[in-house]
């Protein structure tokens, strides 16, 4: 079964854009959005796929993924998915590892999200200055639960 092992922090600064590459604007639609399971779909350019995940604890989950015919992640995201978001995806590199962080747009703005994915839940990594609090247990920063509640509309937000 594939496995997504995945850290998620706050940005703490600005600093991380000096080492980003180009970013990617990823619209994402949720079918199902449960604790236990989530049923997206998501658009990257002229790219879709719809991805599967399911809980095993705070910084697993099962992930099965699919490349699908653009057309039809159109129509799913038209006409399936009640819950979207949008945001743009920069590849940073630092320290051998590879972050990809997440700047947030429309009700989700100015919310900005750093994750790193790594080969077991132990796994060391080099933490860069600009990295501020994790959130990694702190599932109101999920995805699928921003796509349901942005974070323009929280009370206390960040």
């Amino acid at each position: 079964m594939p496995i997504e092992i995945e850290r998620r922090f706050l940005i703490g600064n600005d600093n991380w854009r000096q080492y980003a590459d180009e970013p990617l604007l990823l619209r994402q639609g949720y079918l199902s959005v449960e604790k236990e399971r989530t049923v997206r779909v998501r658009i990257a350019g002229k790219r879709a796929w719809l991805t599967l995940k399911g809980y095993i604890s705070e910084v697993s989950r099962s992930e099965f993924e699919y490349e699908i015919p653009l057309a039809d992640a159109e129509k799913m995201m038209e006409t399936m998915c009640p819950f979207k978001m949008e945001k743009r995806r920069y590849p940073v590199r630092w320290g051998g590892s590879l972050f990809e962080v997440d700047v947030f747009l429309g009700d989700n703005a100015p919310l900005v999200v750093a994750e790193i994915e790594l080969p077991d839940e132990n796994a060391d990594f080099d933490r860069p200055d600009w990295l501020g609090r994790e959130i990694t247990a702190d599932g109101m920063f999920t995805n699928a639960y921003l796509s349901k509640h942005p974070f323009s509309s929280w009370k206390n937000a960040v």
